[in-house]
């Protein structure tokens, strides 16, 4: 597939899985537009893909605000000439359960639930224009299981792979196709900070949710994420795919060494 001459927006792309993403569609020549609410992080972020000869644009933004959304889409449209490529990663991190708020919804949600869809509906219009397009939603193993104290970021992460699907239906007549990305324990700036930033002690711990026995890197997301926006995937729509090392396939006997079974392998 020749990715040059083509424009992928990032939602998220100041850091971790939405970084590796850009980075990625940079290496195949893709000129990238940056989203974040960190701009910090995204300036940092653009000038290190402009080094690499890379077209890119940095927008700071709060994906929950509609408005601001269709402002951006347009900004990229002037400055680069189009859209293809879609990936909704922007997040918000909030995890709470029975001490929930209403403010914590309403950024939850916000931002991802109604910031995929905000996203969606500023895209679509100009990929239809060019013939199609390539969208891509992150949303999470956490969308398949009950985990403690998370009712708000495992509720959007559930919600985004319905969305998904309606989402796909509804631009299917315009060539254009949407799919989810579920990833699972990723070494991203949130997984360090959960870890205090010891990854040789917490990896071990953590990598025993996943067959592979290891967490993943966000450059293993962000592939995943370029192959369902690819012509290699130009028949795929409505799907989500696992990036999670196995932790969905696995059942309440984890890895198995504590089984009865353990020694018979």
């Amino acid at each position: 597939m020749d990715w040059s001459g083509r424009v992928a927006i990032v939602t998220g792309g100041a850091s971790g899985i939405g970084a590796a993403t850009a980075r990625e569609f940079a290496i195949e020549g893709t000129a990238v537009a940056i989203f974040d609410i960190n701009q910090v992080g995204g300036q940092r972020m653009v000038e290190t893909l402009r080094a690499t000869g890379c077209q890119a644009l940095f927008v700071h933004i709060d994906v929950s605000d509609a408005e601001a959304c269709r402002s951006a889409v347009s900004a990229v449209i002037a400055q680069m000439g189009r859209v293809d490529f879609l990936v909704n990663n922007a997040a918000s991190f909030i995890a709470k359960g029975l001490d929930v708020t209403t403010a914590d919804w309403e950024r939850s949600l916000g931002v991802n639930v109604r910031g995929y869809a905000n996203m969606v509906q500023a895209c679509y219009e100009p990929m239809r224009q060019i013939g199609g397009g390539a969208i891509v939603n992150v949303s999470s193993v956490s969308a398949h299981v009950a985990q403690p104290n998370r009712w708000t970021y495992n509720a959007c992460k559930g919600a985004i792979i319905t969305l998904t699907k309606c989402q796909a239906l509804d631009l299917a007549p315009y060539g254009i196709r949407v799919n989810a990305v579920s990833p699972g324990w990723i070494w991203t700036p949130e997984v360090e900070k959960a870890a205090g930033g010891d990854r040789a002690r917490w990896e071990p711990i953590w990598g025993r949710y996943h067959m592979l026995r290891r967490l993943g890197e966000p450059r293993e997301v962000a592939r995943a994420i370029l192959f369902l926006c690819s012509d290699e995937a130009s028949f795929i729509t409505a799907a989500e795919l696992a990036v999670d090392g196995g932790y969905l396939g696995m059942g309440s006997e984890g890895l198995g060494e504590t089984s009865a079974f353990a020694g018979s392998r």
